[in-house]
């Protein structure tokens, strides 16, 4: 074995893993959310503080990426 896999370094794979598996993850949580808001009856307003609060997290994950990406790291 020479470290690849399908011709790609086991880093290519990995980076590849991280953007798309967590950026699917993070549309599964967005559904959580949106799905929690709805039945908690959260209303415009709750469902605007929900989405604000429990997605800073995710929100800061991907300023992350494109100020590495605008940068160039």
């Amino acid at each position: 074995m020479n470290g690849t896999l399908f011709g790609y370094t086991e880093a290519q794979v990995a980076q590849f893993g991280l953007t798309f598996g967590v950026g699917a993850f993070i549309l599964y949580m967005l559904f959580i959310v949106f799905n929690l808001a709805r039945e908690s009856k959260a209303g415009k307003f709750g469902t605007f503080v929900l989405f604000l609060v429990l997605s800073l997290g995710m929100l800061g994950f991907l300023a992350k990426n494109v100020i590495q990406w605008i940068l160039g790291m």
